[in-house]
């Protein structure tokens, strides 16, 4: 019997945090379908590394499985830079994808969800199979309890070679840290930094770049 709690409302993209678990604790809840039993385990994935060793260790957990389903999401509550998901030999399209759309649409970031069945001896359908997976990630988020994270604000900005040096030599003034840059025409980095550093950053560059820097939003 599980405890169910609402996930409470926390701010997601470009605000200060974001619900996410904590680190240690695995969430699962199970359900029985027409006889088939469905295990549902959540956890914690920051990158793509530990999503991969949760599902690994999850299918160690249940070895004689008929299928251990999987997805995740490593960003932000709703970001789809970094995700996968896997039906583990369930019709195409009928787990991975259906738990994925429910971890984007969860308001949690951070998320793996594996979804483990044993086959009852009674087929689904493709529907009943797509119902049977979005709802086990979705009983799961209702009982999830999550913890605040900082989230770090994001700025983009493109400027011209000749000021790249004068914008690396900002960046630990206000904390912040390149976290891609693409020299085309032009270099544009989008930076991360705490969320109150975001507009006297901006200043700074404007200043040290001669107006010649550009925000793009």
């Amino acid at each position: 019997m599980f405890n169910r709690y609402p996930v409470p409302h926390l701010p997601i993209i470009g605000e200060t945090f974001c619900g996410v678990l904590p680190e240690t604790l695995r969430h699962r809840v199970e359900e029985d379908i027409k006889r088939s039993r469905f295990i549902t385990t959540l956890g914690r994935a920051p990158d793509r590394a530990a999503a991969r060793r949760f599902i690994e260790a999850v299918r160690r957990e249940f070895p004689d499985a008929t299928h251990n389903c999987w997805a995740y999401a490593t960003g932000r509550p709703g970001d789809t830079a970094d995700i996968g998901q896997s039906d583990d030999g369930e019709p195409h399209g009928t787990a991975g994808r259906p738990m994925l759309d429910q971890i984007l649409r969860g308001g949690v970031g951070e998320l793996v969800a594996v979804t483990t069945r044993y086959f009852g001896g009674i087929k689904l359908g493709t529907g009943g199979l797509t119902r049977a997976y979005r709802g086990g990630v979705s009983l799961a988020l209702e009982g999830l309890p999550v913890i605040e994270k900082t989230v770090p604000a994001r700025l983009t900005v493109c400027v011209g070679y000749e000021r790249v040096n004068r914008l690396y030599r900002l960046l630990p003034e206000f904390q912040a840290a390149a976290v891609r840059e693409d020299f085309g025409e032009n270099a544009v980095f989008e930076l991360e930094l705490p969320a109150d550093r975001l507009d006297a950053c901006r200043e700074a560059l404007t200043q040290a770049t001669d107006g010649g820097a550009i925000f793009i939003e």
